[in-house]
Order: structure tokens, then sequence, then C-alpha cells
């Protein structure tokens, strides 16, 4: 299997799954697919650890990542109906919502497409909040540290559906091509200068 997923710090999993089993959590979420399932099996599966992308600059320089959180799929019988994000306090990790939403299909979606792809990869997500897009990013040192490390030129991003006019969901860019386009779009439009 070339596509490692890495293991969720222990207090993150715990958090989740205590909000599971927690009426008071499950009715409060905005989350009506989680709620029909009423007392029936359900597990958190294929944690990601959630970055963000920061200091996207137009100059060469390389942007900066921060994890952000843990994101859980939350598997309802045979399929995902929801995911829960886990976020960090100064008490450690902690359970912080849970949603549904295209981004679930199409976290599992890109999972799946993913498992084809020819080298080892670590499976994270890349947010980059200024474009409301969110991305697989396929890490290319598998054993890393999943909280942290910079996209690295070899890395693949693959757009989650909706992703931002003019990028394909689904389809797996290398960041050395990706991040140009991130760039332009972010970078502040240059000031005219009178003639």
């Amino acid at each position: 299997m070339p596509l490692h997923v890495p293991p969720a710090p222990a207090p993150a999993l715990r958090s989740v799954l205590a909000a599971l089993r927690s009426p008071a959590a499950v009715h409060e979420a905005h989350t009506p697919a989680l709620r029909a399932l009423r007392g029936g099996q359900v597990t958190a599966e294929l944690p990601l650890p959630v970055h963000v992308l920061d200091r996207v600059t137009a100059g060469g320089r390389p942007p900066r990542t921060r994890l952000t959180g843990w994101r859980f799929l939350i598997r309802g019988g045979d399929r995902f109906v929801a995911a829960a994000d886990t976020m960090l306090t100064p008490d450690g990790w902690a359970f912080s919502h849970f949603f549904e939403g295209p981004y679930v299909a199409a976290t599992e979606r890109a999972l799946r497409q993913a498992e084809s792809v020819a080298g080892h990869f670590q499976a994270r997500l890349l947010s980059v909040p200024e474009l409301y897009m969110l991305t697989l990013w396929l890490h290319g040192s598998a054993g890393a540290d999943a909280a942290s490390g910079l996209p690295a030129a070899a890395d693949l991003l693959v757009p989650l559906a909706p992703a931002p006019p003019g990028i394909a969901a689904y389809r797996p860019h290398p960041v050395s091509e990706l991040l140009p386009v991130l760039t332009h779009r972010l970078a502040p439009p240059a000031l005219a200068t009178p003639a």
C-alpha cells in the first residue's frame, strides 16, 4: 500500500470517541446524517493531520505550514457520514466539532484515488483558507513527523471538490506546479505607477 495514514495522537482520538458517545455532542452537531444514526455503530477512521498554508508570497520564498488539528472521517455503517475535527489546546488535543458536507465525500474519494498513485506517500490535508481550498497533501516522506514539514517540490497536492475555479479537483498536482498558481492568486495586485 503506497499511502500511509499517520496515527493520530491518542488524546485526539480519545476526544473524538468521547464526543461520539456523548448524546449532547452529537445532538448539537449540525450533521443530520450523524444524528440520524441514533445508537448505530459509528467509528472514527482515517485520521489526517490538517495543515494550513501560510505566507504564500511572490518572490520565491517557500510558504510555511502549521498544524491546526486532526480530522477523522466518521463511518456509520458502510459509508462515511461526517467528519470530526480536533484542535490543540493548552491542555492538549481536544474535540472541536463534527461536520458534514462535500469535503467528507471528497476526502474519501481522493484517498481512494491516491492508493493508485506510484510512490510512497503520507496522507495529510492542506488548507488554503484565502481560496476556500482544501487539498489532500501527499507528502513524499511516508515516515515523517505528521505534525511538521513543508510541501516539497515533489509532493503532490490533490484539490478536493469543490475546488476554486480553474483548478481541477481530484487531479494530483506536483507542489512545484500548483504552488505558483496559488501564489499568483494570493499575491496582492501590483500598484499601477503613474505615467
